[in-house]
């Protein structure tokens, strides 16, 4: 993958820079290809031509950094998948023109790879004008760009004496991970680490969310949300809401909440951020409020809801997903249902329409693929925690998993 970073590098910095290379079974390079190395060839041309004249009909990967679409609007990939059978593909960026799911879109139609963040954000850097002006940049979003967790965790760290950069935090998105880092670098006990961050974890949620409204929120383009849960629910169950133990974690300022659950005579809302939950208790005065995270819920004994909601929570930042699906299995009962969410769209403001995707951490753009691909790390959680029947519903606005308990 570091290769391919260095191929686009050497392409023109006034078009795109995308790299391209087939590797083979036994991990050698076959060939490679960059934008603009033949003037007027695309990189697929490049690549196919030199496929033909070296004869070879298979590969064992492609890497490839950005996914482009063609001036007819096909994708470039597509024409190479077509010439070669390949057995893994690897892509670093959609086409900075993309703005929603396209057919004949291979990372959409068969399973793909990922870069890692970090070579996501040099790809970044190399094409940086053209992601600016895209529909992928955040900026089309005040709240989003204004208001980011990471650098919310950074200053309130900073007040507790932990002094880190924006580099540190988003090389360490977990809370482990971010403890460790603290405790290593400053002599820390492990505990005392784990408090500071907890700390700087719910003071950054409780002012982003704590008062958040949907006025900037993908939802005010999609008036039906509300409908597409209770549809992901039905798939899962046919007992009304309102019989129901429910346990609903990550409640934010609770305007989901009140509108999904004010009818639920037993309903417990977890969250770290205590504003969100003294609206609920004015929203539903009747329900229980823990404050407490996804991954550790001390307070709730085993066995005991029918249905575990966790809304746009599981894709949080310094989520520990793992944590959190083991904690959802040990408080449902057996054969209890979970619903959970990934957020999979920013609202353009100035276009009143979703751009589909996951901002990618330490930057302000928007990776189209990254919703499905989290949802698909969320599912093998799931099924690791010891849920079966898992399923993935997408809807315009997030994208739904729904499990049921061993």
């Amino acid at each position: 993958m570091n290769y391919v970073v260095g191929v686009a590098q050497r392409a023109s910095c006034r078009g795109r820079r995308v790299g391209v290379a087939l590797v083979s079974e036994h991990g050698r390079l076959v060939c490679s290809a960059f934008e603009g190395e033949v003037p007027g060839a695309p990189w697929s041309c490049l690549l196919r031509r030199r496929v033909r004249e070296i004869g070879v009909s298979s590969a064992s990967s492609v890497y490839l950094t950005i996914n482009t679409l063609s001036e007819d609007g096909s994708f470039e990939l597509a024409e190479v998948l077509d010439d070669v059978r390949i057995d893994r593909v690897f892509i670093g960026l959609p086409d900075p023109a993309l703005t929603s799911y396209l057919c004949g879109d291979p990372v959409t139609e068969r399973h793909v790879l990922r870069f890692p963040d970090e070579l996501q954000r040099q790809i970044l850097d190399q094409n940086r004008a053209l992601y600016a002006s895209s529909g992928q940049s955040i900026e089309c979003n005040p709240h989003y760009s204004a208001h980011r967790i990471s650098e919310a965790v950074t200053t309130r760290l900073s007040s507790l004496g932990f002094a880190l950069t924006k580099d540190d935090v988003n090389a360490h998105r977990g809370r482990a991970a971010l403890a460790s880092l603290l405790s290593q670098r400053y002599g820390t006990a492990y505990e005392e680490a784990d408090g500071a961050v907890g700390d700087a974890l719910a003071a950054a949620f409780d002012a982003k969310y704590g008062t958040y409204d949907y006025a900037f929120d993908a939802r005010t383009a999609n008036a039906e949300w509300a409908d597409d849960f209770m549809s992901v629910y039905r798939r899962t169950s046919t007992r009304p809401l309102s019989d129901l133990n429910v346990l609903n974690v990550g409640v934010g300022a609770g305007h989901e909440a009140a509108t999904l659950f004010s009818e639920c005579l037993r309903i417990t809302f977890a969250d770290i951020a205590e504003s969100g939950l003294a609206n609920i208790s004015e929203f539903i005065p009747r329900s229980r409020t823990v404050v407490s995270s996804a991954e550790c819920l001390p307070a709730l004994p085993d066995d005991s809801f029918d249905l575990y909601v966790s809304l746009r929570t599981y894709n949080s930042s310094f989520f520990d997903t793992s944590a959190a699906a083991r904690e959802a299995h040990r408080v449902l009962k057996p054969g209890a249902v979970i619903i959970v969410s990934v957020a999979n769209g920013f609202l353009y403001t100035q276009r009143g329409c979703v751009v589909p995707g996951l901002i990618i951490p330490g930057t302000e753009f928007v990776d189209l693929y990254r919703g499905m691909d989290t949802a698909n790390l969320i599912g093998a959680e799931l099924e690791g925690a010891g849920f079966k029947d898992i399923r993935i519903l997408p809807t315009r606005t997030e994208i739904y998993l729904s499990a049921v308990t061993v």
